[in-house]
């Protein structure tokens, strides 16, 4: 197990992205009159769609909190989100780059989902190579785990 100290790092990351996720995901819900323009979309479809989409953001953070509560532990569940991530960050580009000209609200909302996947891609790829490394380092000095605190 690696020490305390690099467990935090990917605490933090997990915490932060997941945070940010369920924020996103509760405003979408509760206020989607506010997101449709950026979707391109209106009336009660409109509505329908930006709930939905906070939905399917909280289905998509169900993964989180067990990796945030013990990262070490839940290391493959950690990996699990890093995917989930990939998946993200490779699928909006997908669809920013073939969306048609002339959607320019979509294509900067687009742009917006994007960069912050990829931003909490980085974060996570750090933490989980950190903690991972940590663990190594210290196995190959035979050090031994002591109780289990990840």
């Amino acid at each position: 197990m690696p020490p305390l100290l690099t467990l935090w790092p990917a605490r933090l990351a997990l915490g932060g992205v997941f945070s940010l996720n369920v924020s996103c995901a509760v405003a979408f819900i509760l206020w989607p009159e506010r997101y449709m323009p950026g979707f391109e979309v209106g009336g009660i479809p409109g509505l329908v769609i930006t709930r939905g989409i906070g939905i399917l953001f909280l289905m998509w953070n169900v993964t989180y909190p067990p990796a945030i509560w013990r990262p070490w532990r839940y290391r493959d569940l950690f990996l699990v989100v890093i995917v989930q991530q990939v998946v993200g960050v490779v699928g909006e580009t997908w669809l920013l780059l073939t969306l048609p000209p002339g959607h320019d609200l979509l294509a900067a909302t687009g742009r917006r989902f994007i960069l912050f996947d990829a931003g909490g891609l980085v974060a996570l790829l750090i933490a989980y190579a950190w903690m991972m490394a940590s663990y190594h380092r210290r196995a190959g000095k035979g050090v031994p785990n002591g109780r289990h605190i990840g």
